[in-house]
């Protein structure tokens, strides 16, 4: 984890970057470290912040682009979050069991108005929040398995 918080550090240093930063890295299986990604925004694997956290990744970055002291970031709530990719966002609107899901307290539905759905598009996502780790997770994995059944028929 160390190593690559200090690739990072160098890497965004080198490339004088200001704001967030994602670095996605693949660990290799004789501990090397390969930098696959860098994006210079949130990244798609953090929208739970937005539910689940004291401070969002999308405030940090503006605190940081403006040059304001970044906030303390602090899980609020047990947290696991679904994608809604390609045609999972016209799903969840017919399914019984989908909808039944997003009725549950702790349920965030974040649909991000793209016009033009394409296979594998990231359309929006579904966080569940919930008092136990497990709970939230369950309650996603339940999510995830109605998409697959749905997009199975």
């Amino acid at each position: 984890m160390e190593r690559a918080a200090e690739l990072a550090r160098g890497l965004i240093e080198r490339m004088e970057g200001v704001g967030l930063f994602c670095i996605e890295l693949f660990l290799l299986p004789g501990g090397e470290l390969l930098i696959n990604e860098v994006a210079p925004r949130p990244h798609n694997s953090g929208h739970y912040t937005l539910d689940a956290c004291s401070r969002s990744q999308f405030e940090q970055q503006v605190r940081a682009v403006c040059g304001m002291p970044l906030g303390e970031v602090r899980l609020l709530s047990p947290a696991a979050m679904v994608n809604l990719i390609g045609t999972d966002a016209e799903t969840i609107k017919t399914d019984p069991e989908c909808r039944a899901l997003l009725d549950l307290p702790g349920t965030h539905l974040h649909l991000y108005g793209k016009r033009a759905v394409r296979a594998r598009r990231k359309m929006g996502h579904v966080t569940f929040l919930a008092d136990q780790r497990r709970m939230a997770q369950d309650r996603a994995a339940q999510f995830r398995q109605s998409l697959l059944q749905r997009q199975r028929l």
